[in-house]
């Protein structure tokens, strides 16, 4: 199943790229372990998922937890936490 992924803000300036589109395997089934599978496919990738706890996601544009199933998603952004101001 290919997912478009994307990145923002700092997310984005370490993984190096603003989306990709990713098939990752069949055993990828929620948003944490497409985090872990994604962090082990480069050194910016790893070193923007190392802290789990200053990311949050969204799947086919709606807010989830990072334990959030995958189902048949579209699209997933990976993101810093939104402040308001």
């Amino acid at each position: 199943m290919a997912i478009e992924m994307l990145y923002f803000a700092w997310v984005r300036e370490s993984v190096g790229v603003g989306q990709e589109r990713v098939d990752p395997p069949a055993d990828v089934t929620s948003v944490s372990e497409l985090i872990d599978w994604l962090g082990r496919s480069s050194a910016g990738h790893a070193r923007a998922f190392e802290d789990r706890s200053r990311l949050r996601a969204a799947v086919d544009q709606v807010f989830v937890p990072l334990d959030a199933l995958l189902g048949q998603a579209g699209e997933v952004a990976i993101f810093p936490p939104v402040t308001g101001g």
